[in-house]
Parts: structure tokens; sequence; C-alpha cells
């Protein structure tokens, strides 16, 4: 017996499993994720090493070309393209399809820190990643306020910043912009050389005054209490006054002798602005699997919690960009265009078929086709997107054209003297 057959048949039945599967389709819907875009794999890793000071030569004859002979070897590879530019080596390690970018990029890490040596010393770590498409921000902000830019960074950066990522579903919080507070130590190269000293002893001697490490533990009857050595430099005035060097003949050298020291802000490499106004730049990055629409607003109601705490510093966030906009539009107009095609095709079964029956029909069956769907998207583990949206839309558009057809051939049927029942069997 046919699916057809049991549908006439049966029709209690039917009716039965389609109220269990709407039902159930409906609460799928709402544990769907929202996502712009769908969790695809791009099989692209990423290596970028830092070489402070280095030209574009030295890096590529020290970092780059090394990295990519380690790399060689790593399996599954297909392609590597390298940039080597003054002081960053970067490295794009194109996968075979077949290779699964999680493993390989440990394999990737493993590798390098295994020869790690190898590279020079004043290298920093290379650092491994994986390109991914759930690593575009949810939300991009600007943050104003009436204090000083300094004051407003560390407030971003040591306050806002951890309130933001302590959000559930945010993954990383990325500041851009702003005048980041530096202490700057100009060193007078004439003076320098009058006293016979070179650049690595005062590096050493700033090196060594910003030292904490533990030093024992003292015990009694009831109690053990450790013990630490915190010989950190917290003010501009010691730092003037660290002793560099000690000598017979020059005596004790501060570093004010040989140095200018100053409280000010390192060189800007960004700069964000909001509506004309400079401003810090905030991204926000989910967690990979959490829903972008929630952690869009949790987002949100955290900015309007922290204006309300901050508001005697006048401090505002102003939102540039919103992922979850577009993926709610998107969900939304989906849901129109259910709506209308409905509301259409059955205006066309009254006006050609000239019966409120076949009308009925539609209204009936196409959202019993198209809920049931989300069962499978939610078991398949599939979220709303502009892929699967643009899908579904896709799918209203063939439901729509069948209907009226089968609606039509099943009137044909009918009208050349079948009965109903046997008009529907032949008519599908």
């Amino acid at each position: 017996m046919s699916i057809t057959e049991i549908a006439i048949k049966r029709p209690l039945l039917i009716t039965v499993i389609f109220t269990v599967l709407i039902m159930f389709g409906i609460g799928c819907y709402f544990s769907l994720n929202y996502n712009l875009l769908p969790n695809i794999q791009v099989n692209t890793v990423t290596v970028s090493t830092v070489y402070p000071g280095a030209s574009a030569a030295e890096v590529e004859t020290s970092v780059t070309r090394k990295l990519e002979d380690i790399l060689a070897s790593i399996e599954g590879l297909d392609q590597i393209n390298a940039t080597s530019q003054q002081g960053v080596s970067q490295l794009t390690i194109n996968l075979k399809s077949s290779v699964n970018v999680s493993d390989a990029e440990r394999d990737i890490q493993r590798a390098i820190d295994q020869k790690k040596n190898e590279l020079p010393i004043t290298v920093k770590s290379p650092v491994v990643k994986k390109i991914s498409l759930e690593e575009t921000p949810v939300i991009q902000a600007g943050v104003t306020s009436t204090l000083g830019d300094r004051e407003l960074y560390d407030l971003v950066d040591l306050q806002i910043k951890t309130a933001l990522q302590n959000v559930p579903g945010v993954g990383q919080v990325n500041v851009i912009g702003g005048d980041e507070r530096q202490i700057q130590v100009n060193v007078d190269q004439g003076k320098l050389n009058a006293y016979g000293l070179g650049i690595v002893q005062v590096t050493r001697a700033i090196s060594n005054a910003n030292l904490s490490f533990p030093a024992g533990s003292i015990e009694t009857g009831k109690r053990r209490l450790s013990i630490s050595y915190d010989a950190n430099v917290v003010s501009v005035g010691e730092l003037e006054n660290l002793i560099v060097y000690t000598s017979n003949k020059n005596g004790t050298i501060y570093l004010r002798d040989i140095a200018t020291v100053s409280d000010a802000t390192s060189d800007p490499t960004a700069i964000n602005h909001i509506n004309g106004l400079p401003s810090i730049g905030l991204q926000i990055i989910k967690q990979s699997g959490s829903n972008a629409v929630d952690v869009s607003a949790r987002v949100k109601a955290t900015f309007t919690d922290l204006q309300q705490q901050y508001s005697a510093q006048g401090l505002k966030f102003s939102i540039s960009s919103d992922q979850s906009r577009y993926t709610l539009a998107s969900a939304h107009a989906v849901m129109e265009d259910l709506l209308i095609a409905i509301i259409i095709v059955g205006i066309v079964m009254l006006a050609f078929l000239h019966s409120v029956r076949s009308s009925m029909f539609v209204l009936v069956a196409l959202p019993a086709s198209i809920i049931p769907t989300f069962i499978a998207m939610y078991l398949f583990g599939f979220s709303l997107n502009l892929m699967t949206l643009m899908a579904l839309s896709l799918v209203v558009g063939i439901l729509v054209d069948d209907s009226i057809v089968v609606l039509e051939n099943i009137y044909r049927h009918m009208e050349m003297g079948s009965d109903r029942r046997k008009a529907a069997m032949d008519g599908r």
C-alpha cells in the first residue's frame, strides 16, 4: 500500500501523525540556533610569527624557510603560501579536503614546538590558527566617554572587556584603537657612551627590577604562611631611581642619569571612529555552537547595564554592526514567504476551481509540509542561517507549484466521472 493509499483510506492516522509532527516541529524550531552563516569547514590553517626588528629578507631566511621545512612533512598537506614582511612571517597552509582541520592544527602546533629551538631566540612563539567562519564578530560597537583617552582605554581594557567576556556564549572580545598606557625609557646614547655602558646592561637592570617569585614559607603551630619576593616597579619615580651600574670610577649610575622616563601612550596601530567621533572599537565573537541571536541580545543587555553603571563617566556604546539583524530578517522573510504563498495559492484555488474546500486544503497542507522539516534540521545539527533559510524559501515555491498541479488534476478526474477517492488516487 502506497503513502497515497494510506492517506486516502486511513485519514485519521495521517491526521494524528501530522499533528504530532507539527507539534514536534514547532518545538524544534524554537530550539534551533540562529547564525548568519553555516558552520563550514575551511581546510586552511595560518601560522603567524613575529620577529621584532628584522628586515623582510632576514625574516625570509631565518623564519619563513625554516617553518616551511618543518611543515613540509605534515600529513594531508596540499599547498603552502608564505609571505615575509618586516618583522612578520605569515604562512597559509591549504590542506586536502579529506583532512580533519582540528587534527591538522594540533599536528602543526606540535611540529613547530618540537623544532622551535631552530628559530632565532628573539622570535616570538608562532601562532597557529585555523580559519573559521564562526569567528565573524556578532557585534561591532564603538565606546565613547567623557573620560580622557588613556582613562577610557584603561576602563575598557580592565573593566568593560572583562564584563563582556563573562556574558554566556561570548568567546572573545577584541579591543581596537585607543591610547594604551606605556612607560617609555628614552636612552641618551651620548651619556651611555660617556659612562661606558651598553644598552644590554640597561635592559637587564630594568628586567631584574620587575621580579616576583616565592621566597619560602613560615610555619607556626597553627598556621603556615607563604612568603613572596615582590620587587616590581610601581611608579615612574622608582624607575628613574633604578640603579643601572655601580663602579669605583663612576660611582652609582641611576637610570635617570642616562635616560628620560615618561608615562606616555603607545604608538597607535589602529584608529576607530563611530559616527565620525574618535572611539574605542569592540568586536564580540561568539563561542562555537552558540546561538548568535541569543548572544547578541545578551551583549546588548550588558551594554545597557554598563551604561547605567558608568553613567557618571558618560559611557556610551554605539553598535555599528549587529549580525542578529540580518539573521532575524532572513528568518522573518521565510515566514512571510510561506504566509504569502499560502494566501496566493488559496486565492488561485478559489478563483479557478471555485472551491473553498480546495483553498482550505492548501491552508493546511503547506504548513504541515514545512513545519516538520525543522525536526530533521534539529536532528542533523543544522541552524537557521542564510543557506538553510534560502533552501526553505525555494521549497515553498516548489510546494506551491505542486499543490496547484495536483489539486487541478484531481478536479479534472472528478469532472471525468470518477468519485472523490478514485480521483484523488489517479490525480495524485
